[in-house]
């Protein structure tokens, strides 16, 4: 940042953090712990995320150098290696650093490998939220978040829950995933949402509407599965255009993307390998032109598309 003045210095900080629920301030890039799970091996795509990680000491290691190298933000579930997850953060960072948030997700229930099954039963969101007090070695959860809202439970009963919690000082901030503008609305009508955290990329963007009720209202927005796996990234790709001209990788370039789409957005992009945790961080440094970023968002247009296409074919 040499030759720039004060004001300059201070707006591009300004523009690599923002503050959760208007209190908790973290840099826009956090660290999502999905992939420390299973195998290091296995595909994003194929991960059943059931187990704890192996090896274990790896896991650990990236996640203190995750703190190490300024992630500010790590996201986790209770339902990630049945509660393995939230225990393998604690064994790595616990006691906390003073400037780290730890976000955790409940009312999601794992049978069995293959199996996501959404339970909001206040009792049980309740009990989970305990679990996940004790596995993080905590008295109070920064940011919790619903991991899904369950169709056969009122959401004000989903949302009550929640609420009680941050009521008994259990629970600082609460969050939602994967939800729309209607859902959002409906649960701010009962308890403030400070997160929101939805399936969102340069080639996923059924969600562009409530990245944009979210920055409207001050929402953080955590966008998982954040860097994209497609062709859209292959060669005379717009992405790898783009990265070559600001000196990026293609991830780092779709990580820029997104930091550039909104100022509420926190990607939390997940990784096995200390290189390609480092390589997601510089993204913070990149500096898209509104030419590139549009260049970039016509990806958007392009998938949209061949997703209509094949829709089409397939109803044929």
């Amino acid at each position: 940042m040499t030759g720039m003045t004060n004001t300059e210095i201070t707006a591009q900080i300004d523009r690599q953090t923002f503050a959760l629920g208007g209190d908790l301030t973290v840099r826009r890039i956090g660290y999502g712990t999905m992939r420390l799970a299973d195998t290091p091996d296995i595909k994003p795509t194929e991960a059943v995320v059931w187990h704890a990680p192996t090896p274990r000491a790896a896991a650990l290691d990236v996640l203190r150098a995750a703190v190490e190298n300024g992630v500010q933000l790590i996201d986790t579930a209770d339902s990630y290696a049945l509660g393995g997850s939230e225990e393998l953060i604690a064994e790595a960072l616990h006691p906390y650093a003073q400037d780290v948030v730890v976000a955790t997700k409940v009312g999601m229930t794992r049978p069995s490998p293959s199996e996501w099954v959404p339970i909001g039963h206040p009792a049980y969101i309740r009990q989970q939220a305990e679990l996940s007090l004790r596995r993080l070695r905590v008295e109070r959860i920064d940011l919790l978040q619903l991991h899904r809202i369950d169709p056969e439970v009122p959401l004000a009963d989903q949302i009550g829950a929640l609420k009680q919690l941050q009521d008994e000082g259990k629970v600082r901030h609460i969050g939602l995933s994967e939800v729309t503008v209607e859902e959002l609305e409906q649960a701010l009508e009962i308890a403030p949402i400070a997160t929101v955290q939805n399936w969102y990329n340069l080639a996923t963007r059924q969600h562009d509407a409530v990245v944009d009720f979210t920055a409207e209202r001050g929402i953080a927005f955590m966008p998982f599965f954040p860097i994209a796996i497609g062709g859209h990234a292959g060669e005379d790709s717009p992405v790898l255009e783009v990265a070559r001209e600001v000196g990026a990788t293609p991830a780092q370039t779709a990580l820029a993307w997104l930091l550039h789409r909104s100022p509420n957005i926190l990607p939390i992009p997940g990784t096995t390998s200390g290189k390609h945790l480092v390589e997601n961080l510089g993204a913070l440094a990149i500096e898209l032109t509104d030419e590139q970023y549009a260049r970039l968002d016509g990806i958007a247009a392009a998938e949209a598309a061949k997703a209509a296409e094949a829709e089409a074919t397939a109803g044929e």
